[in-house]
Parts: C-alpha cells; sequence; structure tokens
C-alpha cells in the first residue's frame, strides 16, 4: 500500500546545519517514523520534482528531560529526519 507523501515528509527541518548542507547540494526532513528511504525518495521526487541521487536516514532518540516548574521528569518527541543529496545543478526550495 502506498503512502501519502504528506505523510511522509512532516517538514524541511530549517537549521543553521541545514543552511550549510543546502548550499552543497543537500537537505534535511523532518519524516514519519515508519517511512523508509525509498518512501523519502518517492516522495521528495514527487513533491519538488528532482531525483535524489543519495537519501540518509536519522533516528533521534527520545530524551529525559526535567521540567523548569515542577521538576517533574517528561520526554523529547524524538523522532526521524532524513538527509537528501541532490544531483549537482538541482535545487529544491525550502521556505
Amino acid at each position: 500500500m502506498q503512502k501519502h507523501t504528506g505523510k511522509i515528509i512532516l517538514s524541511p527541518r530549517i537549521t543553521e546545519k541545514g543552511a550549510y548542507l543546502s548550499a552543497q547540494g543537500a537537505y534535511v526532513f523532518n519524516v514519519a517514523p515508519g517511512a523508509n528511504k525509498f518512501e523519502v525518495a518517492a516522495a521528495v521526487h514527487e513533491l519538488y520534482k528532482v531525483m535524489p541521487r543519495l537519501v540518509r536516514m536519522v533516528t533521534l532518540p527520545r530524551k529525559q528531560v526535567r521540567a523548569r516548574g515542577s521538576n517533574r521528569m517528561g520526554q523529547t518527541a524524538g523522532g526521524k529526519k532524513a538527509y537528501v543529496y541532490l544531483k549537482k545543478g538541482e535545487t529544491i526550495e525550502v521556505v
């Protein structure tokens, strides 16, 4: 069963490191925890009309954190991100 593109790529990851990588031809996206490289590549191709040459996935762990006011313990969200590398000369307009 094919997943919907909007459910695979959640959002672009706008960070200082991401801005540096975009100049090198790599883009960073927050993706669904159940997504794999092939689904991410197909979603990027469908959304941005460019074919990625390489996709690398990173799972972000949940971390224990202490709440500031109440001194209770909680967890960060965690999740998954994908580094999408494009061919030289191709770009993605990320706003």
